[in-house]
């Protein structure tokens, strides 16, 4: 098992698409979190429309929420990607068949997997949490705001927060890479359910549909979305708005965590790798 584990490890450290995703989720949350909200406030203050998120926003005392607050929709879907290509380049380099007449079982192999890419999220987190920090301590620093940090508690609470969401995403895109059989189909409907049908019904179906409404409070999306803003993302950002408690948000994300490794093990086990 270990020796299963360290070899996938090793190939996720080794793969250069995956130093690009990091680098990917790092921008991005840097520009949504930090920079578009300074230039709003900049905006504001020569005399151009305001924005409910500026300066504030920006601050250490709202780290948590801005490290964890793309997690539902923009940095899940990388989340996903990085899910995908981790088992699906193994159908399209046809090296299931290498690995498996190494000697270890397929759910071994399969685990090896799921504590890569556990390790892979909680590094993406850690990234995310620290770029945060750093950011808006300068930022604090050049507009000589104080430096409210949250408690260490609060921290935890966020990284594990974080940490649950973003396996997820990533255990979403290992099952449907194993259902699919590849990399291409399972990234594009996986993007095409993050970034495009969480938010129709999310913004659209659901404040008109009383059942859309009901139905969609029990997806990982909506409940990884009430998670976060639990947690002081803003509500400015997509994907984010509380619709459940934080104890359910947590219990359903943490479900469809389980469901998916359950379901990615139970396929690659009963199904020819060919």
């Amino acid at each position: 098992m270990w020796g299963s584990c360290t070899a996938e490890l090793a190939k996720l450290v080794r793969r250069p698409a995956n130093w690009f995703m990091l680098g990917i989720a790092v921008v991005l949350g840097l520009t949504f979190t930090y920079l578009l909200p300074l230039a709003g406030a900049a905006g504001s203050s020569s005399g151009a429309p305001g924005t409910d998120r500026g300066l504030a926003s920006t601050l250490p005392s709202n780290l948590v929420g801005n490290s964890i607050g793309g997690l539902p929709v923009f940095l899940g879907a990388i989340m996903l990607v990085i899910g995908v290509l981790a088992v699906g380049t193994e159908y399209g380099w046809s090296t299931w068949k290498t690995v498996l007449t190494q000697g270890p079982s397929r759910l071994t192999v399969y685990s090896g997997k799921l504590f890569a890419l556990a390790v892979a999220t909680l590094t993406v987190v850690l990234t995310s949490f620290a770029t945060g920090a750093v950011t808006s301590a300068i930022i604090a620093s050049s507009e000589g705001e104080p430096m409210n940090w949250p408690g260490f508690g609060s921290l935890l609470t966020g990284i594990g927060a974080g940490w649950l969401i973003a396996m997820t995403w990533a255990a979403f895109g290992a099952v449907l890479a194993i259902a699919m059989r590849g990399v291409a189909l399972p990234i594009g409907l996986g993007l095409v359910w993050l970034l495009v049908v969480q938010n129709l019904l999310f913004g659209v179906a659901a404040p008109l549909l009383d059942w859309v409404d009901t139905l969609q409070r029990a997806l990982p999306g909506a409940n990884a979305g009430s998670l976060a803003a639990s947690l002081g993302a803003s509500g400015a950002t997509p994907g984010i708005g509380e619709l459940v408690g934080v104890s359910q948000a947590t219990l359903v994300v943490a479900g469809y965590l389980v469901v998916f490794a359950v379901l990615g093990g139970w396929l690659l086990r009963r199904r020819d790798v060919l």
